[in-house]
C-alpha cells in the first residue's frame, strides 16, 4: 500500500536525493534479521516468528504521520524492514512443514498467488486512499491490515514441534547462522533477479509520472496480476520437471521485460513489460523457495530459507540504491539503468544454464 506514495512523500519533506534508501534501507535492516529470524523460527517457533514481523509492520506504518522530518523518515524505513526479515522467514518454514515434499512448489505457489493478490490491490488501494483522502489516513489503514494479521496468526497452531521458551540466548549469532551453504546455487540466482525487482519497486512510481500515469499503483497491479496467472502453475511445473527448467525460463523473461519497461515510451509498452516482468517473477520466486527448502534438512530449514531471504535482501536493497542514485530525477536514464538491472537476470540465465550442462556432463559419465 505505501510503497508507490514514498518517493513522493519523501519529496515533500525534502528528501528527493534519497528516494534509493526507501527500499534499500528498508532491505538492510531485513537482511540484517534474517539471522535471527531463521534462528528463532528454528528454535522458538514459526508462529511467534510471523508476530514479530507483523506487529513491526502495524508499528511502523502509525510512527509515520508522527516522524515528519527526512531523517525520522529514513530511521522509520530502517526499523520497518524488521517486519520481512521475519514475517516472510516463518512462513515459508510453517508452509514447508504442512506439505509433503513432492508439492512444496505449488504449495509455495498457492502461498505466493494469495500474496500476490495483497501485493496487486495493495498499491492500487494506497494511491485512492492517498489521492482521496490524504497520506495519515494512508498510514493508518496499513497499519490496520498489518495487526489484523496479527489476529490472524493467534488462530493458528504451531507446527514445530520441538520448541523452546523464548530465552535471550536465542539472540546469540555465531558464524554457523548466518549462512546455509548447502544453498548457496539459489541464494545466487536470487541476488541476481532480484536487484531488478529493487530497481522497479524504486523506479516504476517515478516511470509512471513521466508516462502521465495518474495512479502510480497501476504498474504493481498489471505486474503482480500477471504473476498470479502463473505461481501456482509454476509450482506445479517445477514440482514435475525440475526447479532448474522453470528457472531458465524464468530469468530469460525477467531479462527481457527489464528491456521492455527501461525502453518504453508509452503507457502500452510499459504496461506490457510490467506483464512480462510479473510472469517472469511469478515463475522465478517460489522455484527457488521451493529448491532452497528441498537442499535444508529439516531442523534447520528456517536457516535454509532465512539464508535465501538474506540474498533477496541484498538484491533488493542494492538495486534500489543504485538506481535511486542513478535516477536523481533524470528520466532520460531510464533506459540506461532497467538495461543494466536486466543484465543481471540475464546472468542468472547463464549460470542456470552452466549448472545444467555440469549436470548433464555428470549424468553421461
Amino acid at each position: 500500500m505505501l510503497i508507490p506514495e514514498l518517493p513522493a512523500y519523501l519529496s515533500t519533506l525534502g528528501g528527493e536525493e534519497y528516494i534509493g534508501l526507501i527500499i534499500s534501507l528498508f532491505t538492510l535492516t531485513a537482511g540484517i534479521s534474517r539471522p535471527f529470524s531463521g534462528k528463532l523460527t528454528d528454535r522458538w517457533g514459526r508462529i511467534p516468528v510471523m508476530v514479530v514481523g507483523a506487529s513491526v509492520s502495524g508499528i511502523a506504518a502509525l510512527f509515520y504521520p508522527v516522524l515528519t522530518s527526512v531523517s525520522g523518515f529514513l530511521l522509520l524505513r530502517l526499523f520497518h524492514g524488521f517486519s520481512t526479515g521475519f514475517k516472510p522467514t516463518g512462513t515459508s518454514a510453517y508452509i514447508a512443514d504442512l506439505v509433503p515434499a513432492n508439492k512444496r512448489g505449488e504449495a509455495l505457489g498457492i502461498s505466493s498467488f494469495f500474496g500476490s493478490i495483497g501485493m496487486a490491490s495493495g498499491p492500487a488501494i494506497g494511491s485512492w486512499i492517498y489521492l482521496d483522502y490524504g497520506i495519515e489516513s494512508l498510514f493508518y489503514v496499513s497499519s490496520f491490515f498489518a495487526f489484523a494479521s496479527v489476529g490472524i496468526l493467534f488462530g493458528m497452531k504451531e507446527t514445530l514441534s520441538d520448541r523452546s521458551k523464548f530465552h535471550v540466548s536465542m539472540l546469540k549469532i555465531g558464524a554457523s547462522d548466518v549462512f546455509e551453504k548447502r544453498v548457496f546455487t539459489p541464494s545466487i540466482v536470487m541476488i541476481l533477479t532480484t536487484l531488478a525487482f529493487g530497481t522497479v519497486v524504486t523506479l516504476a512510481p517515478d516511470f509512471s509520472d513521466y508516462l502521465e500515469i495518474k495512479n502510480r499503483g497501476l504498474f504493481f497491479i498489471v505486474f503482480t496480476c500477471s504473476s498470479l496467472l502463473v505461481r501456482i502453475i509454476g509450482g506445479q511445473l517445477s514440482d514435475r520437471f525440475g526447479r532448474q527448467p522453470v528457472l531458465t525460463a524464468s530469468t530469460l523473461i525477467l531479462f527481457i521485460s527489464m528491456l521492455v519497461i527501461g525502453f518504453a515510451t508509452t503507457k502500452m509498452q510499459f504496461f506490457t513489460g510490467a506483464f512480462l516482468f510479473g510472469i517472469g517473477y511469478g515463475l522465478n520466486s517460489p522455484t527457488l523457495f521451493a529448491w532452497t527448502i528441498d537442499l535444508s534438512p529439516e531442523k534447520i530449514r528456517g536457516k535454509g530459507v532465512a539464508t535465501l531471504f538474506i540474498f533477496l535482501e541484498i538484491g533488493i536493497g542494492v538495486g534500489a540504491l543504485l538506481s535511486g542514485t542513478a535516477y536523481q530525477g533524470s528520466n532520460e536514464r531510464f533506459p540506461l539503468i532497467f538495461g543494466i538491472a536486466g543484465l543481471f537476470s540475464l546472468f542468472a540465465f547463464i549460470y542456470i544454464i552452466n549448472i545444467r550442462l555440469k549436470q548433464h556432463k555428470t549424468q553421461k559419465r
